[in-house]
C-alpha cells in the first residue's frame, strides 16, 4: 500500500501536492480540466481586504524557460472571496490554503481574522508584497519585518500559518530562520525572481511596470537550492515551488527537502500539470517499492 498523506501543521494532505497562487485563480477555472478532488490542496489566488485593481497592462510577458508577470495581485477582495470562493471550493474533497497579501501589517491582519471562521485549512502569507510604511520594500526582504509580520499573523490566526518567501535576498536561511522565530508554522518558496524585459523593436519595455517576477523552469535550480538551504536551516515543513513541470521536477524538490510541492507556471500551458504530477510521483514510489512519501523528504544530504 502506498501512503501519499503528508502533514503540514497538523493539517493532512492526501497527497503533497497543490497548485502555485495566482496561476488556478481560486479553482473554478480549472475545474474542467481538473479533478481538484485529486489534488492534496488547492491555494487561492492573493487576497486583499479590499480590492486591488493590479497593475496597467501589459502586465505578462514571454521568456526564455519561462514568463515575466507584473500583474499587480489583483484581486476581488476578502468580501467577494468568502462569499464566492469558499463555497465553491467546500464542494471538493482538498484542503484550503488561502494566499493572504496586504501592503501595512494591518491589512494583512484585517484578511487573518475575517478568515477565522471560514472553513478554510491554511493561510499562506505573501510576504513579497511591498510594505507601504517602510518605502515600498517588500516585508520578505527584512528579516526584523519577516519576524515581525509573521509574529502579528500568528497571533491572530486561528488556522496554521505558511509563510511564503522572496528569494530576492542575499541569503533565504536568514528570512527563514525570522519566520521560524516569529511563530510560522509551514514554510513556502520560492515566489518569482525580479526580472526584466525589453521590447528592442518598440524599444520599451515589455511590462507597463518595467519589472516584473520570473517564473517557469529557468528558475527551478535555485529554487531546488534555496529549498535544501531552508531545509538544513529550520525544523518547519517546506511547501517547494519553481519551475515544476513534471513529477521528476517535483522529486527534486521532495528530495531536496520539501513536504509538499506547488506547481505554478505548468498549468498556463498545461492545465492538467497537477494531476499528471500526482500520477507521476505514485508511479515513482510504486517502481521504487517504496510505502511512504515521508521517507523520501529531505532524503539528499
Amino acid at each position: 500500500m502506498i501512503n501519499m498523506k503528508v502533514n503540514l501543521a497538523g493539517v493532512e494532505l492526501k497527497n503533497p501536492v497543490m497548485e502555485a497562487s495566482g496561476t488556478f485563480g481560486s479553482g473554478a477555472e480549472y475545474s474542467e480540466f481538473v479533478d481538484l478532488n485529486q489534488l492534496g490542496a488547492v491555494v487561492t489566488k492573493g487576497v486583499a481586504s479590499i480590492p486591488w485593481p493590479g497593475n496597467p497592462t501589459p502586465r505578462i510577458t514571454e521568456t526564455w524557460g519561462g514568463m515575466l508577470n507584473a500583474i499587480g495581485l489583483q484581486n476581488p477582495g476578502i468580501d467577494v472571496f468568502v462569499k464566492r470562493d469558499i463555497p465553491f471550493l467546500k464542494q471538493f474533497d482538498t484542503k484550503i490554503i488561502v494566499n493572504v497579501c496586504g501592503r501595512t501589517e494591518e491589512d494583512y491582519i484585517q484578511v487573518v481574522e475575517r478568515l477565522g471562521d471560514e472553513p478554510v485549512d491554511l493561510l499562506e502569507i505573501n510576504i513579497s508584497c511591498p510594505n507601504v510604511k517602510e518605502g515600498g520594500i517588500a516585508f520578505g526582504q527584512d528579516p526584523k519585518a519577516v519576524e515581525a509580520i509573521t509574529r502579528a499573523c500568528k497571533s491572530h490566526a486561528k488556522q496554521p500559518i505558511i509563510m511564503k518567501l522572496s528569494p530576492n535576498v542575499t541569503d533565504i536561511t536568514v528570512m527563514a530562520k525570522a519566520a521560524e522565530a516569529g511563530g510560522a508554522d509551514v514554510i513556502s518558496l520560492i515566489n518569482t525572481i525580479t526580472g526584466m524585459k525589453i521590447d528592442v523593436d518598440r524599444r520599451t519595455f515589455a511590462l507597463a511596470n518595467k519589472t516584473g517576477g520570473l517564473s517557469g523552469p529557468a528558475i527551478k535550480p535555485v529554487a531546488v537550492r534555496m529549498v535544501y538551504q531552508v531545509a538544513q536551516a529550520v525544523r518547519l515543513p517546506i511547501i517547494g515551488m519553481g519551475g515544476i513541470q513534471s513529477s521528476e521536477d517535483a522529486l527534486e524538490f521532495i528530495l531536496a527537502g520539501a513536504s509538499a510541492v506547488a506547481v505554478g507556471t505548468a498549468n498556463f500551458y498545461n492545465p492538467y500539470a497537477t494531476t499528471e504530477v500526482v500520477k507521476g510521483i505514485f508511479q515513482y514510489m510504486e517502481k521504487n517499492q517504496m510505502e511512504d512519501i515521508g521517507s523520501l523528504v529531505g532524503a539528499v544530504r
